[in-house]
């Protein structure tokens, strides 16, 4: 019986591409006087090339901009700054997402994220979605000294949890980082179907948050 249902935070409750696209648009319009020439589509498309999906920091995406734009009246520590700053003002989450988490805890399952990151910016995007207090624990890498697809940072949620690895399932949008990992560390996986990746193996794949009670159900009845 599968009593708690994991999440990924990054591009799997967050829509992260839209949320970073919102944001460097908005930081083009309010600090664009001070980052030279460059034009806003070609800073917001460098910035989401450098950027990688959220797996290069933005320390490097900031020091890498400034020094091929020449920007030099604004520092690249300050764009970051406004970076940590702004983003959760620009936080969009996926479609049905949040009535989705509102119909689990309804059905009585434990709730939790596990996620890469730095913790104060990670803890702010979930606020800014509003879905915090759905959640029973939210274990962020940052905080563990271990990041996925580290078993363990799954394993110390599942004990948060009060739950076994047999009684939980996991959501997430990246094949290795979450499908394999989650399955490593003896859960199901989900993975939620995004056009950037690919992933060939997983219990199920979620393409719109309504349909999760329904794989939820179905990964029960094969138990």
């Amino acid at each position: 019986m599968i009593k708690a249902v994991l999440f990924d935070l990054d591009g799997t409750l967050l829509d992260r591409d839209t949320s970073v696209w919102h944001f460097i648009q908005n930081q083009y319009d309010r600090l664009g006087m001070l980052l030279g020439n460059v034009s806003k589509a070609r800073y917001t498309e460098r910035f989401i090339e450098l950027d990688e999906r959220g797996y290069v920091w933005k320390d490097q995406v900031y020091k890498e901009l400034t020094a091929e734009f020449s920007i030099t009246d604004i520092t690249w520590s300050e764009l970051l700054n406004d970076y940590l700053v702004s983003f959760q003002g620009h936080c969009v989450g996926f479609p049905h997402m949040a009535d989705t988490l509102k119909q689990l805890k309804r059905d009585r399952y434990k709730l939790g994220i596990v996620s890469n990151g730095r913790v104060p910016f990670q803890l702010n995007n979930i606020r800014a979605l509003g879905i915090e207090p759905y959640f029973d624990t939210i274990v962020i890498s940052e905080r563990e000294g271990i990041k996925k697809p580290d078993a363990d940072i799954f394993h110390r949620a599942l004990a948060r949890l009060g739950v076994k690895a047999d009684q939980a399932v996991f959501i997430g949008d990246h094949p290795v980082n979450d499908v394999k990992a989650a399955w490593a560390a003896g859960m199901k996986a989900v993975w939620k179907e995004t056009a950037a990746l690919e992933c060939t193996d997983a219990d199920r794949v979620m393409r719109d948050f309504r349909t999760l009670p329904g794989l939820i159900t179905s990964l029960e009845q094969k138990l």
